[in-house]
């Protein structure tokens, strides 16, 4: 009898006919956009399907000390008025500083650092630079020492500008390096260099760090990028206070050269929370302790990131996260999988 009246509706009651296509063609759009990974709303996705998102790859990393950490100063730079550096070091350090070095020659430098033996000194920096720079200028820093340091290019070389754009050269580059024999055997890193944007005549973008590197003894070149820490009212800051710790990912096995994605903001004391103070910004609970990758943006907490595809700031596509500090459970469950 049901049966019946359903074939007499589809025969004979046009607008039955028309809801009963759309309806599957509604729900062939959905199936079609969700096998494809596109956003789909909750209320076409069972349960079953919402809990199946696939778990983000963990990126195993290491904990290493910095002992060099650069800031820019707060008083306006200038390629005539000079740059204000406030440098922090765990050790006795050499500050030098190289106005107007070339682009190649830096590139030259970097190469002969992973391919011969480590730069350690400044002599060792500048003969791998092939003194492709106009002007340098050292100071000495003592240990822990939060004064800042101005240096400028000398007047009498009459140097306002350093060309229109493409530039063969870099305005600042700045090399740290550890002043005390001893004290480079003790860290794994050796050196870091800093590349600094000064505004000139021809080109008056604002001072900023453009690229920082850490070199190690073994030859590795890690580059320090910036995280994105999601603030109390939903906007996003840049971390931008390093400190000695770092954290850096695993060379590869063969120990070869690698690239890791060491940043100055995962550099935190040790047991202090990156993240203290700022909520997930998925269940508003729990403290923020991923970071996402490739965008950088720190907003998930640790059990929140298990449930996610797309970063919740920009949408960006979710390939890797690591956590800025171990859990005293997580170290627990490593050292259990050592001993067995």
């Amino acid at each position: 009898m049901a049966a019946g009246f359903l074939v007499m509706l589809y025969e004979y009651c046009p607008p039955f006919y028309i809801s009963i296509v759309s309806l599957c063609f509604i729900i062939t759009v959905a199936m079609v956009l969700g096998w494809f990974g596109f956003d789909v709303p909750i209320i076409l996705r069972s349960s079953d399907d919402a809990d199946s998102v696939a778990n983000i790859p963990e990126k195993r990393m290491v904990q290493v000390t910095n002992p060099f950490a650069l800031e820019l100063g707060s008083a306006p730079s200038s390629v005539t008025g000079g740059v204000v550096l406030r440098p922090r070091c765990l050790e006795e350090c050499t500050l030098s500083c190289y106005w107007g070095c070339g682009i190649q020659g830096l590139q030259a430098a970097l190469h002969a650092h992973r391919c011969g033996p480590p730069i350690s000194t400044p002599q060792r920096f500048q003969e791998a630079l092939h003194f492709q720079y106009q002007h340098v200028q050292t100071f000495h820093i003592e240990t822990e020492d939060p004064g800042e340091r101005l240096t400028q290019m000398p007047a009498s070389l009459g140097i306002s500008h350093f060309g229109v754009l493409p530039r063969a050269c870099y305005p600042l580059v700045v090399l740290l390096t550890l002043a005390e024999p001893d004290t480079r055997d003790i860290y794994n890193i050796v050196a870091s260099v800093t590349v600094v944007h000064v505004p000139d005549e021809k080109y008056q973008l604002s001072e900023r760090i453009l690229f920082q590197y850490l070199l190690t003894v073994q030859g590795n070149m890690y580059e320090l990028k910036p995280l994105f820490m999601s603030t109390g009212d939903g906007s996003q800051a840049e971390s931008t206070d390093p400190a000695p710790d770092t954290e850096q990912e695993r060379p590869n096995e063969a120990g070869g050269p690698q690239t890791g994605t060491t940043q100055e903001d995962e550099d935190e004391d040790e047991g202090a929370a990156p993240g203290a103070g700022r909520d997930c910004v998925v269940c508003q609970n729990a403290p923020v302790n991923r970071v996402l990758l490739p965008c950088r943006h720190t907003c998930l907490c640790d059990g929140c990131v298990s449930r996610v595809q797309h970063c919740p700031m920009c949408r960006a596509f979710v390939l890797e996260a690591f956590a800025l500090c171990r859990r005293p459970l997580e170290d627990e469950q490593e050292g259990h999988h050592r001993g067995e």
